[in-house]
């Protein structure tokens, strides 16, 4: 299943989600989904500005995690 969203979170917003208060990050799908993606695996894609971009969300037939890309 893949799923892409776009998603603009400054530096400060994801400081709660880097430090551990927040564990998910809710995002909403080209297609209209809500989706919980853990916010480890944004951490590659954050800089000094935050997280900003298009994303595709790969996931395995059974809903599980394989990959976070950015797209644009």
């Amino acid at each position: 299943m893949i799923f892409k969203f776009y998603l603009h979170i400054n530096y400060q917003q994801f400081l709660d989600y880097y430090q551990g208060h927040a564990n998910k990050v809710e995002v909403v799908e080209q297609g209209g989904k809500t989706l919980l993606i853990h916010a480890r695996h944004f951490r590659p894609f954050l800089t000094s500005a935050g997280l900003s971009g298009q994303f595709q969300l790969t996931l395995d037939t059974s809903g599980q995690f394989q990959s976070l890309v950015r797209l644009a």
